[in-house]
């Protein structure tokens, strides 16, 4: 109860003042994938949490493009940090677009970037567009598959590929065969660094299958590296997990630093661990390929 109502007995007094502002409101648009809502976070100014149909997609503060609240994109901007020198440009290749969040973290961070977003729903990809401006015009959305996309993408023609494509709350089946990463490997420069994030829970049939899949794609020489936190890791509970490959030896430990420096550290698995990790598991084809599994209920829905 406030003041005015305490003294007037609990009716609502008009003093003249202005209502206080309450701050921006929830979006809630139907996109062509589902139900996406764009929720003002209460704590920071200017900052949305995306949701489609309840699963978490992306957060991004207008005026702080360098935050990055989730964990896994931290994870994502490690490896970058840890692959290229400090403030370099960089060509990028976001598949996935949501929120926009890491390109925008990596205009701020390393401006003179050129990047493309790729991004499957034109509606949701239009709500972004009003709703969360981008700022960089060196960031050019393109709107469609990003299988399809990426098979007409030249080669050797980025630093970076990222994909993060998650139809609803799921790795969409065309996005992890064999032939999938090696179109990702190919469109990338010698020197250059391929980031898939995914999610899976014990006992990680997936998982392994994608470290299998991803090791099957690279050359000779390649390497492979797969950063976690450590109580997913160790089948807790479902959750990210980010796999990063190259055609050369990765910066396995200065990424590790940055990854246990996280106010939520994550362990970088590599070598002899990330073989025992996979185990026997096969690699999969476009012909056997199937989406990552459906999360346990209530594990990623807000709101």
């Amino acid at each position: 109860m406030n003041r005015d109502e305490d003294e007037a007995g609990g009716k609502d007094v008009d003093d003249g003042r202005p209502e206080p502002d309450d701050g921006p409101l929830p979006v809630v648009r139907t996109v062509d994938f589902g139900t996406a809502r764009l929720l003002p976070d209460v704590d920071r100014d200017r900052a949305w949490l995306l949701t489609v149909d309840g699963a978490p997609q992306s957060y991004v503060d207008l005026d702080a493009p360098e935050h990055l609240e989730f964990e896994y994109v931290r994870r994502i901007a490690y490896a970058v940090e840890a692959a290229f020198g400090p403030g370099e440009s960089l060509d990028a290749v976001h598949l996935g677009g949501g929120g926009m969040t890491l390109a925008r973290w990596l205009a701020a961070r390393r401006p003179g970037s050129r990047q493309r977003v790729v991004e499957a729903d034109r509606r949701l990809a239009a709500l972004v567009a009003e709703v969360l401006p981008l700022p960089d015009p060196a960031v050019t959305v393109d709107v469609a598959d990003a299988r399809a996309w990426l098979a007409r993408a030249g080669s050797a023609s980025a630093d970076l590929v990222v994909a993060d494509v998650f139809g609803g709350s799921r790795v969409p089946a065309a996005l992890t065969s064999v032939e999938f990463v090696r179109d990702a490997l190919r469109v990338l420069r010698p020197d250059g660094v391929y980031l898939a994030n995914i999610a899976d829970a014990a006992p990680f049939a997936f998982l392994r299958s994608q470290l299998a899949t991803v090791r099957a794609a690279l050359p000779e020489g390649g390497d492979l590296c797969l950063m976690a936190e450590p109580g997913v890791l160790r089948g807790r509970r479902y959750g990210n997990a980010v796999l990063a490959a190259g055609r050369r030896p990765l910066p396995v430990e200065a990424l590790s630093r940055l990854c246990a420096g996280d106010a939520f550290p994550a362990r970088v698995v590599h070598g002899p661990a990330l073989s025992r990790l996979a185990g026997g598991a096969r690699p999969v084809d476009d012909a056997s390929a199937t989406a990552s599994p459906l999360p346990p209920e209530g594990a990623f829905t807000v709101g």
